[in-house]
């Protein structure tokens, strides 16, 4: 998911550590045709030549250590009538109990992540850039990550601070006499590239060994990975072609002898129905999602046998055609750690390769690979506990000050609707914030949706009481700190920027901007790319925009930059930098709400949509 990323400072380490991990399912890969074609699926050996090898997967953990809040720490659950169940899910104490429990009775068992483990992380991971949370995954065992966009919020010095350790080059280390070792397991960039060297940044690829049993795993992150960070955070790299990064490095494996072959890719789909257990191969294979993982699987080199994905923070285990039209696994585990996919490899010792017998996904009666719930009803794995408390306790004077009071949920992330009530709120807390003509005399604010990270939760998450906000809460709605902008557009350039939202580079899935009070407009979604914004219906305070006159906008630095294809804001004129994002949210939090008068969720009635 977009998010604004951050600056290197301590208040805002986001890596999503857990949650990198693409789905494990992806892996049951590329049998060969041969294999393929005897009527039962069988290959033409005995039982004994093969070696089954279990691959967990999981992704986009994003430093979730903790059980996230309300509707961000839940899952949806398809049952047996039709009927949907919502179940609590996440949180590293009990992931890795999942996994470590999954793990009994498989002595050829992988872990494996899809990406943006760290980054956009709560206040207990990213006020520590993400320490905890690579400790965590030592912990757990993780064999091996692909990086995500996340993993470049705070560069690539940083990132390359995570895979080798060191205390942080500004705040130095973090507990006495304790230096960060960094993490265990190789994390893989293959195209992401040093653009005077032209070389990877990290390892393209890493081959897992046992007992002569060999899989290779290659490493990816999307493309576009640069239009969703900060400029700062991609300074000097270049990111390649996801299809032509994986298919040069499996060649390349191949000709070194290793014949199975798992992709790790932080890019996804969207599957047609958000419960976990939906069977997206119906009616036809891979018939049930859609999304740039679909054009990326049928792409990519039959030489891999299977895909775990993420970036969507969706569910699913489907299979996609490969290009020789045998069915490979794509897999993807939702994020924070609530799901990870448990999938069976079938080794061959003599071919070196995956066998496809019938790949099966999660929708077929003796599946391949499937997705699993975290659930919270299990024990507590003892050694992530003691690892939450010992960092809470570092962050507790930080984290536990109240900031403001809440008369109830108000949703942001667990949201799915274009206006969310958070959104509406931080758009509000920039414009009163930057409006004093010494401020920047902003007359409208507008606020990226994959910015807001969770939901304000009433219900008390500690001992703080139910419907106060603490530091560490309001942190974890916008973790990135990003500094906020005031700058010049013409009348023409924001009518330009709400069409942006619906067209371009995000038409196939819209980013719709949160806006502040006093404007409104009617988006009609019958229709297509920037029609969808009926443009004259764009009002601030009751009067129509008006293309030649210039108005003071406030975003925060990366929209100002033009990120997540709004390429109108970054236009701008005349720029004034402000406070912090956070600052302003928790100022406002303050100024308009006491215990005795908390705020209610803010009305969403600024956005007209037509269906």
């Amino acid at each position: 998911m977009s998010a604004t990323p951050h600056k290197n400072r301590a208040s805002r380490r986001v890596l999503a550590a857990a949650a990198g991990l693409a789905t494990v399912g992806a892996l049951v890969a590329a049998m060969p045709a041969d294999a393929q074609s005897l009527g039962n699926g069988q290959a033409h050996h005995e039982p004994a030549n093969t070696v089954d090898v279990q691959l967990l997967s999981f992704n986009d953990l994003h430093g979730n250590l903790e059980p996230p809040a309300g509707s961000a720490g839940t899952v949806t659950e398809k049952q047996a009538d039709g009927t949907t169940k919502t179940i609590p899910a996440g949180g590293v104490e009990y992931l890795a109990s999942s996994l470590r429990a999954a793990r009994q009775g498989h002595p050829f068992s992988i872990t494996a992540a899809g990406g943006d483990m760290v980054g956009a992380s709560p206040l207990l991971s990213g006020l520590f850039h993400d320490e905890p949370t690579i400790e965590a995954l030592n912990k757990i065992k993780l064999d091996v990550t692909t990086v995500g966009n996340h993993e470049f919020d705070e560069g690539a010095t940083e990132l390359a601070r995570l895979q080798n350790g060191g205390c942080h080059p500004v705040e130095g280390c973090y507990e006495k006499g304790t230096k960060f070792q960094g993490a265990d397991f190789p994390y893989l960039a293959a195209n992401v590239t040093d653009e005077k060297t032209g070389k990877p940044i990290l390892k393209p690829y890493t081959v897992w060994k046992k007992n002569g049993v060999k899989i290779g795993f290659i490493g990816v992150t999307l493309e576009g990975t640069p239009n969703i960070v900060t400029a700062n955070g991609v300074k000097g790299l270049k990111f390649h072609d996801e299809i032509e990064t994986v298919n040069k490095y499996a060649k390349e494996l191949d000709q070194q002898g290793v014949k199975s072959i798992v992709a790790l890719i932080h890019e996804g789909g969207a599957p047609a129905s958000t419960s976990y257990n939906y069977g997206c191969d119906s009616p036809g294979a891979g018939d049930g999602i859609s999304g740039p993982i679909v054009d990326i699987a049928k792409g990519i080199s039959p030489k891999v046998d299977a895909l775990i994905t993420g970036h969507t923070h969706q569910a699913y285990v489907c299979t996609v055609p490969d290009p020789a039209g045998n069915p490979r696994l794509v897999t993807s585990a939702s994020s924070f750690g609530k799901l990870y996919t448990d999938t069976t490899l079938t080794y061959d010792r003599r071919t070196k390769d995956i066998v496809r017998t019938s790949v099966k996904s999660s929708s077929s009666s003796n599946p391949t690979s499937a997705n699993h719930v975290v659930t919270r009803d299990q024990p507590k794995a003892t050694d992530m506990t003691a690892l939450i408390a010992r960092w809470n306790t570092l962050a507790a004077p930080i984290a536990n000050r109240p900031q403001g009071y809440i008369s109830a949920d108000i949703n942001g992330r667990g949201s799915t609707a274009p206006e969310k009530p958070l959104g509406n709120l931080i758009a509000d807390a920039q414009l009163e914030g930057l409006a004093p003509a010494d401020k920047g005399g902003a007359v409208v604010a507008f606020m990226n949706p994959g910015g807001i990270r969770a939901d304000l939760v009433y219900k008390s998450t500690g001992n703080e009481g139910d419907g106060v906000v603490t530091y560490g809460e309001s942190f974890t709605v916008q973790p990135f700190t990003n500094m906020m902008n005031v700058v010049d557009l013409t009348g023409a350039q924001l009518i330009a920027a709400l069409q942006q939202q619906v067209s371009g580079s995000n038409e196939a899935s819209p980013k719709i901007l949160q806006v502040s009070k006093g404007l409104t407009y009617t988006l009609d979604m019958t229709k297509t790319g920037a029609a969808r914004v009926v443009v004259d219906t764009i009002k601030l305070n009751g009067a129509a925009i008006d293309p030649a006159k210039t108005y003071r906008v406030a975003m925060n630095e990366f929209l100002a930059g033009g990120g997540d294809g709004f390429a109108a804001l970054g236009q701008g004129t005349n720029k004034l930098v402000g406070p912090s994002d956070l600052d302003l949210f928790n100022a406002y939090l303050s100024a308009h709400s006491s215990a005795a008068a908390p705020l209610a969720p803010p009305a969403t009635d600024r956005i007209t949509v037509v269906q």
